[in-house]
């Protein structure tokens, strides 16, 4: 994400950030070895938001990242919640990942949060 990003457009969950209340982090392994990984934010509200999300470099292309994606949005569904939301990119490094969550619903949307949309961030979200 540092590697594609402003420093002030990286909206990542750092670890510590990971462990909070209201945060779930999930993980995708292939033969032990770490392929992805994603985190689930409770927004309140009966919301959440898909946050750290990415897939190793050498799984990229694999359907790692689309496993942890579904993991992502099964959870919210197991939790009830009624919309999930995400902040990506807009840039062409950022369509692998634009096309990935338009495959499973998510549409583009307003800002929420304290998100603001720009030339280089956009919001999707999709109803559940």
């Amino acid at each position: 994400m540092h590697r594609s990003s402003p420093a002030c457009k990286v909206h990542a969950l750092d670890a510590a950030r990971l462990k909070e209340p209201g945060v779930t982090f999930f993980t995708a392994r292939h033969d032990g070895e770490l392929a992805a990984v994603g985190a689930l934010k409770r927004l309140g509200n009966r919301q959440g938001e898909i946050k750290s999300m990415r897939a190793a470099d050498s799984y990229r292309r694999t359907g790692a990242g689309e496993a942890i994606l579904l993991r992502l949005i099964a959870a919210a569904r197991a939790e009830k919640l009624t919309w999930l939301g995400l902040e990506t990119g807009r840039h062409a490094v950022f369509e692998p990942a634009q096309r990935l969550y338009a495959k499973h619903g998510f549409v583009p949307c307003d800002a929420y949060a304290d998100y603001v949309l720009d030339d280089f961030s956009m919001c999707m979200g999709m109803d559940l």
